[in-house]
């Protein structure tokens, strides 16, 4: 954007913002804290709001500093706008200081403002007398009065004079936090200085400058990365990810460090010894975890990957174990017990078997006090009712959820705002005769961890992801109905066991979704799916994650492999129906009606062959992955096991009707 556009922009947002009259609560402060009742309020605010009002900041207490601007209640859309329009535009990383450089001199006022200066050991009231753009840096003496406090007692006026002295006067321009002025006329210097504060502290990397290609900054790094902390700021993204995404940044800016470090030791020698020879290959091998972690880095920035590639999440769920006493009880939760409702549960349900054992009951109206309360082997007996839920089910032992009635008259419904709603880790968990309404969950309406869950005649409805099968962990999911997930109805894991028979899975974005299993360290699932309806999908039925296979590795189209395919339909059966052209329909249908029928089912075959086709030929590029890499490390023969282990897939009998994209989908990156 040329200069003159900027700055016409400027100067217009300026006249927008204007000042809080004396005596009136700043607009900003009004409007800066969502109302609870509000649960539309939102960080990313309306588009059509015109300007910036920055309000006053009164710290808590008996403060010994001026106010200052209110600074940190920006929205979304004020942050980018700024960034996008005004000050780096389609700039490429390599002119980001430029740009930040030319913005600043527009806008700040160079002298006549107080500030505080703050560090992690004082704060200090200054006057700005001179700003340097480039440098971001502002030349500044001591307020008066002179106001200073520190975490130590050693910073008197004479300690703050001779600092300043030291450093020439020139202070870190992000450090100041403009005091606050009712006039209007530092309005647009306070914002400037927050826009790159946040900017620096939140959105550049380090190693942003060295990335540099044609793609302008804004689109490749500053959306995404803004979005990402406005999504983690307003709880759209699980905790678990939100820790993995800060421990990756300071993984990677660590290692970045030493790379440099090490790359400029090497450039200033100019020896050929043995010891920098070592040095490079330790340069290198720096490079390529830096470049591992910034890849995993921009996975969780974009918001589609995010939701795909996910995280491994350790959960801390517990297991309690076998009750102290031995002993397994039966609970029921209900939350009126009439005597009609009694005398059916005594007949088909709580009888005990064989008649002469006594069995343990307890009765509860809070489903979630009545799961917590289960041990090894326990079983939760749910009665007829809406049971709404504020918190999630951890289920860490071998407990069956049962309902008494059907699913419709069995609704668990969550309220409020958490990651997940159930969670389970037993070794066999059963789940049935249940309908769950998610709502605010971060996650998915069902994770499964580790063990086995057993979901059956049971109806999700779900407001994220559906159900997560993750790395060891098992799902058998039979007669079920999944709807209304905003990602994948199911997910499944590399090194995860899936079965469903007989289910609904409808209305999603994906319909079912695989993650990727080619890396090295991950084990093949094994994926079983027979009689399953999956329609009306968003994009597609059923979606393969995987990346983009070096040319060195890619086999031959003629070379399938579907040997690798455990297909419990035959070949002849699979030829066949692929050979069914609408001239042999005709000849077998008796009217239209019988040839479009006959049609729909050899599609839908056709499906079901294609999946099952596509995961054996990315079991056996796994394969052929792995044996590269061993032959580079000079393993010519390695464990026949490992070696021949392939993906077991059974793929039969499953319908795909009216999915926005198709039946299945390659999603490479």
């Amino acid at each position: 954007m040329a200069e003159a556009e900027r700055g016409q922009g400027l100067a217009q947002e300026a006249a927008a913002s204007g000042s809080a009259e004396p005596g009136e609560q700043p607009e900003a402060v009004q409007r800066g804290s969502c109302q609870e009742e509000d649960d539309s309020c939102s960080d990313y605010g309306s588009h059509d709001k015109v300007g910036t009002v920055l309000g006053r900041f009164v710290p808590n207490g008996n403060v010994l500093f001026p106010d200052t601007f209110e600074t940190n209640r920006l929205l979304f859309y004020e942050r980018f706008k700024a960034y996008q329009d005004y000050i780096l535009a389609d700039c490429k990383a390599s002119e980001v200081k430029e740009f930040t450089a030319e913005y600043l001199e527009k806008v700040l006022e160079p002298s006549g403002w107080q500030a505080i200066w703050r560090t992690n050991v004082f704060e200090v009231l200054v006057e700005v007398e001179d700003v340097e753009y480039s440098a971001l840096k502002a030349v500044v003496r001591l307020g008066e009065p002179f106001l200073c406090e520190s975490s130590t007692s050693t910073f008197t006026l004479e300690c703050m004079q001779e600092l300043l002295k030291l450093k020439e006067h020139r202070v870190p321009l992000l450090e100041l936090w403009m005091v606050y002025d009712e006039s209007g006329e530092f309005d647009q210097t306070a914002l400037a200085i927050e826009h790159v504060r946040f900017f620096y502290q939140y959105i550049w990397r380090s190693w942003d400058e060295e990335d540099d290609d044609d793609f302008d900054y804004f689109v490749r790094c500053v959306e995404p990365r803004l979005r990402l902390y406005y999504d983690i700021l307003e709880h759209r993204v699980p905790s678990g990810l939100v820790a993995d995404y800060h421990n990756l940044l300071s993984q990677c800016e660590e290692l970045y460090k030493k790379f440099l470090n090490l790359r400029n030791s090497i450039s200033s020698s100019d020896s050929d010894s043995e010891a920098e020879n070592v040095s490079m290959v330790e340069g290198l091998k720096l490079y390529n975890e830096v470049e591992h972690l910034k890849q995993k880095l921009k996975l969780i920035e974009n918001p589609l990957l995010r939701y795909m590639f996910g995280y491994e999440k350790h959960t801390g769920l517990q297991a309690k174990g076998i009750r102290p006493t031995g002993a397994k009880i039966t609970h029921v939760v209900s939350s009126t017990m009439m005597s009609s409702l009694l005398h059916s549960l005594l007949r088909d349900k709580l009888y005990p078997e064989p008649p002469d054992e006594e069995l343990e009951i307890q009765f509860h109206s809070d489903l979630l006090t009545a799961v917590n309360a289960c041990y090894e082997g326990d079983t939760v007996i749910i009665c007829p009712g809406h049971y709404i839920v504020d918190g999630m089910f951890c289920i860490a032992d071998s407990v069956e959820l049962e309902g008494y009635g059907l699913p419709d008259d069995i609704v668990i419904e969550k309220q409020g705002k958490g990651d997940s709603f159930v969670e389970c880790s037993g070794a066999n968990v059963r789940i049935s005769n249940l309908k769950f309404v998610q709502h605010d969950a971060v996650e998915g309406v069902l994770s499964v961890h580790h063990g086995k869950t057993t979901l059956e005649n049971t109806v999700l409805q779900c407001e994220t992801t559906g159900v997560t099968v993750r790395t060891s962990a098992e799902l058998l999911m039979k007669n079920s109905d999944l709807y209304g997930a905003k990602g994948a109805g199911v997910e499944i894991y590399p090194g995860s066991t899936c079965t469903l028979i007989g289910n609904g899975i409808h209305h999603c974005r994906e319909g079912i979704l695989i993650k990727d299993f080619l890396d090295d360290h991950y084990d093949l699932p094994k994926i079983t799916m027979v009689n399953n309806v999956i329609h009306n999908n968003e994009g597609y039925g059923f979606v393969l994650v995987k990346p983009t296979i070096p040319s060195d590795v890619k086999d031959n189209p003629a070379e399938r492999l579907e040997e690798n395919i455990q297909n419990t339909q035959s070949d002849g059966e699979v030829d066949n129906v692929r050979g069914l052209g609408p001239e042999k329909l005709c000849e077998c249908a008796s009217n239209e009606m019988e040839l479009y029928e006959r049609t729909e089912i050899s599609g839908q075959t056709e499906s079901n062959y294609e999946i099952a086709n596509e995961l054996g030929a990315t079991s056996a590029k796994k394969s052929q992955m792995h044996k590269k890499r061993l032959s580079e490390l000079g393993i010519t023969e390695a464990d026949d096991n490992l070696m021949s282990q392939e993906m077991f897939v059974s793929i039969v009998g499953n319908q795909f009707k009216h999915n926005g994209k198709g039946s299945f989908g390659i999603f490479l990156f």
